[in-house]
């Protein structure tokens, strides 16, 4: 059987499918992918279920190959710097990684998490009914850990991709990270009016201290009306959580599964993984959007991964200086008496 060999991985790179879902009144997390939608669309453009496993990379980046056989690999990780034995590849490529072959996936300018999936079945044994690794209590993946240097993936089912290496063309991945859309509630009435607005308005800067857990933002402090504390009750995936400080915290894949703090607001579905892309540093405001067009967002995602995801050849732009001399690159423009 053909296996993924992960040959170095920076901190938080795993395996996540679509989560661990049905456990949270057990107080176990869902996990699963920070960005759903481009895990999903990971999966999509290699055949797979939407909720396949795949390899989510973490600015940390990963270099993997291919041993007992070629891997069909789809990656989408925009912003990101990706090559394939030193040759530079699309940010959003479909190829098949032939044994003896490196892929390399590096933080570049943009982006903080992207999705490798492979044309099969990544042979995982489930926890709980799932792969997702959570690694805070040690569940899925493997062994509940990190990908590390060393690890062997073995690859069911597999199925390669002909031909050369592909752009994936997904220009609905890049998503505009300043404005994230909220549902208010369900504690929203612990904050005055002005103090909703001023939520609203923002701006907010990204703490480079957030992780898979939560999404940190540090601005002018809200005031609560009604105490800092209640009764804990029940966390979702986007959760705006506003403690003592004022501060919100985002909760997002590997939350835990109540909380104590009023929620002012919480992150629709489909804005979830454009505000994971946000890097440290980076401002950003909430809007106030209904139910209704959460709903209607939410099916209009849904939509986008109803379709294949188109390829298009990769057009090579890099080409080392002794092939070049070796060309002749004037000839047929003079006559040859000039």
């Amino acid at each position: 059987m053909p296996a993924l060999v992960i040959e170095s991985a920076g901190p938080g790179v795993t395996l996540q499918d679509g989560g661990r879902h049905g456990y949270l009144r057990y107080g176990i997390t869902a996990a699963g992918p920070m960005d759903p939608l481009m895990h999903a669309a990971a999966n999509r453009a290699a055949s797979n279920a939407l909720d396949a496993t795949a390899v989510e990379i973490s600015t940390g980046g990963v270099t993997v190959s291919a041993e007992d056989g070629p891997v069909g690999i789809t990656l989408l990780a925009p912003g990101f710097r990706v090559a394939l034995d030193g040759v530079p590849l699309p940010d959003t490529v479909a190829l098949t990684l032939e044994p003896g072959q490196r892929l390399v996936v590096r933080a570049g300018d943009a982006g903080a998490w992207g999705y490798l999936a492979v044309a099969g079945r990544l042979d995982v044994a489930p926890v709980l009914g799932s792969a997702a690794t959570h690694t805070r209590s040690g569940l899925g993946g493997l062994d509940g850990r990190g990908l590390a240097a060393g690890d062997r993936l073995p690859v069911a089912e597999g199925r390669t991709l002909d031909g050369a290496p592909q752009r994936l063309v997904a220009p609905w991945l890049d998503r505009d990270g300043r404005v994230i859309r909220v549902v208010l509630g369900p504690q929203d009435d612990y904050f005055a009016p002005d103090q909703i607005e001023a939520f609203l308005a923002g701006p907010w800067t990204v703490s480079p201290r957030g992780d898979r857990m939560a999404c940190f933002v540090d601005g002018t402090p809200l005031k609560h009306a009604k105490g800092h504390d209640i009764v804990s009750d029940g966390v979702a995936m986007g959760a705006i959580q506003v403690p003592g400080n004022g501060l919100p915290i985002i909760l997002m894949a590997d939350r835990q599964s109540t909380g104590g703090y009023p929620k002012i607001a919480t992150v629709i579905g489909p804005d979830l993984g454009r505000l994971a892309q946000v890097r440290g540093g980076a401002r950003l405001s909430f809007r106030r959007v209904s139910v209704e067009e959460a709903v209607a967002a939410q099916r209009g995602e849904r939509d986008l991964l109803r379709e294949a995801v188109p390829r298009e050849p990769v057009i090579r732009t890099d080409f080392a200086s002794d092939f070049l001399l070796g060309l002749n690159l004037v000839g047929g423009v003079t006559d040859g008496r000039s």
